[in-house]
């Protein structure tokens, strides 16, 4: 990481000498993304399944609350620091900006006050507005930049908790998905994985508590199975973290092995940190290979025409023809922002009906459920329902659109054939806050009935059987009230029971069909909105994107035929000093490609 700033720098300080603020502003973004040196994994699984516990075991040291009725509310964030230490990051409100940004707030506090602040138990429904937790350990494990995430539980007393946790998924480096050896995995969390193969370059399983069930290699086995009709490549690591502690508390190591943590660490450490630092190798590589070029063709335009004055006109025509040529290219630019607009129509087209035929869906089996059955006494059950639908169908859709948003870039960088363009980095399947604006589905009758209820229906009902039968029984001299008209009271009364309870099982089924409708329509229409915002940026960032690179390469051209010009006016003398101090930059610009070079040979290769 030192090497590659330093070569950042470098870099920086020949587009400075060179006067290119546009060359200046891309390096700095890399230096940007060199400081942040972390990499980050993220631990996710159902409620209850040993995330806390794991990461606890992986560091050996209790951060994370770990307790029978203890749940995250709050992401923590586990990385290196000097000293122990940890703090909150909450949110303090807007920020000024007129933008509806919000500002974060740092508040330190001790180790010990975590569990008051990330839990169900300390945070219910984290009313205290926390964004994440970061604790800070001198661990070995974490010295070379890995930071472990630990999520709230997916599919548990929030829904919005998947959401939250693909939220973070698109900024994590790797994801680790923890079920315990209780069971094999189960489809919310196969679905959760496939949706998680789709925005995470790197995802890995493990199976947890080892140590608690005996037939755990045979659900590892299953699990094995079922990872393999995913994707094959996706390791899985069976693990007891009560072993991996106790180990450590006795300096075991046989007992270490036993609990499966070394082939778990090896994995982060080579698979990992090791990938993260090849990417980042290949992204450094080609900004200063890039830069570089840039740099060149104008010094060696300039020194060309020093160094053969003769040929300098001929020179010169052939830079113009290339000015020429980016120029066409930024006057075409209405091609490829023609794609581009064209693509982000479709694609908001696409987004909502993808969005409405998967509402549709979760509508549809709703209905059905209703009409199978009395909503009233289970509808606290069927709004939990609903709502983990709604949910998981919301993220498919946001998970889809930054599919198709990086493929619609992917087009666009077609326009640039003669170059290799990178592409911008769009996300777009953020979900926080996203089904906030949305009102949580109205309370319903339950259906239940009052003793005096029943009786006041039923003898409503018998009332008139008694009545209209105790009259015909009079005609042969019975009194109003005998044993043939009570009987047919209480017949009448049971059928009208019996009607009346049905009468109101349709009520309810329509009422509760309506409300999930509304429902629905509340969650197309809000999350729609936001979708259209997310595109709209998509847009505008990608218009920008392509709209430097095709101002970069004309700027070069441009400085390339002004030195060429600027050299034909030149005394013999001052060209002589000019050739020497041009000869003593290219071979800096040359150096420093060639260091660049080193760091990813395959994409000089691709570069030349």
């Amino acid at each position: 990481m030192v090497e590659l700033v330093k070569l950042v720098e470098r870099g920086i300080e020949l587009v400075s000498a060179a006067e290119r603020p546009d060359l200046l502003r891309r390096l700095e973004h890399t230096r940007e993304r060199l400081g942040d040196s972390s990499t980050r994994v993220i631990v996710v699984g159902e409620f209850k399944q040993g995330k806390s516990q794991l990461i606890n075991a992986l560091v050996n040291a209790p951060v994370c609350p770990v307790d029978v009725d203890i749940a995250t509310a709050v992401p923590t964030v586990v990385r290196h620091g000097d000293t122990p230490s940890a703090r909150i990051l909450i949110t303090a409100g807007e920020n000024g900006s007129g933008m509806g940004e919000r500002t974060i707030e740092t508040r330190p506090i001790s180790i010990d006050e975590l569990a008051a602040h990330v839990s169900e138990g300390g945070n219910p429904g984290n009313k205290g507005q926390l964004i994440a937790a970061e604790v800070f350990l001198p661990r070995e494990i974490l010295a070379g930049g890995l930071s472990l995430v630990d999520s709230p539980g997916l599919g548990r007393l929030d829904p919005a908790h998947s959401l939250t946790t693909l939220t973070a998924l698109p900024t994590a480096d790797a994801m680790l998905l923890v079920s315990d050896a209780s069971q094999e995995f189960t489809e919310p969390e196969i679905q959760f994985l496939r949706q998680a193969l789709r925005v995470c370059p790197n995802v890995a399983c493990v199976v947890s508590k080892t140590d608690l069930y005996p037939n755990w290699r045979m659900v590892a086995e299953t699990n094995r199975e079922h990872l393999d009709k995913v994707d094959p490549e996706i390791p899985l690591f069976p693990v007891s973290s009560e072993l991996r502690l106790h180990a450590a508390r006795l300096a075991d190591e046989e007992l270490n092995t036993e609990s499966g943590f070394p082939s778990l660490v090896a994995y982060l450490h080579t698979e990992i940190l090791g990938k993260v630092e090849r990417i980042q190798r290949r992204s450094v590589a080609l900004d200063l290979i890039s830069i570089t070029e840039h740099l060149r063709l104008s010094l060696q335009a300039e020194l060309s025409a020093l160094e053969d004055p003769e040929g300098m006109p001929q020179m010169i025509a052939g830079l113009e023809a290339a000015k020429s040529r980016a120029n066409d290219l930024r006057r075409q630019s209405s091609r490829w922002q023609t794609t581009l607009n064209d693509g982000v129509s479709d694609l908001i087209s696409d987004m909502e009906h993808d969005l409405r035929d998967r509402m549709r869906s979760v509508q549809r089996d709703a209905e059905q459920a209703i009409d199978e059955a009395d909503p009233g006494p289970v509808w606290d059950e069927t709004v939990e329902w609903l709502d983990q639908r709604v949910a998981a169908a919301v993220s498919d859709t946001f998970v889809w659109t930054n599919e198709r948003a990086q493929w619609l870039s992917e087009q666009v960088a077609q326009h640039f054939v003669h170059d290799e363009v990178p592409l911008p980095v769009l996300k777009v399947d953020n979900t926080d806050e996203v089904l906030d604006p949305v009102q949580e589905v109205n309370e319903l009758d339950r259906g239940r009935l009052t003793l005096l209820q029943k009786v006041f229906i039923g003898m409503r009902g018998s009332y008139g059987g008694v009545l209209m039968f105790g009259l015909l029984t009079g005609v042969i001299g019975m009194s109003l009230i005998n044993p043939i008209s009570v009987g047919a009271g209480i017949l009448i009364g049971s059928k009208v029971y019996k009607d009346e309870q049905e009468a109101r099982l349709k009520r309810r089924q329509s009422e509760a069909k309506a409300l999930v409708r509304s429902h629905i329509d509340d969650v197309v229409f809000q999350v729609g909105k936001q979708l259209k915002d997310r595109l709209r940026l998509v847009q505008r960032q990608t218009r920008d994107h392509f709209i430097d690179i095709a101002a970069e390469h004309h700027r070069s051209l441009e400085e390339s035929v002004f030195a060429a010009q600027k050299s034909a006016a030149t005394y013999k003398v001052e060209r002589e000093q000019r050739i020497t101090q041009i000869k003593a930059e290219l071979a800096r610009v040359d150096d420093l490609r060639k260091r660049a070079a080193a760091l990813e040979p395959k994409v000089a290769g691709a570069a030349q």
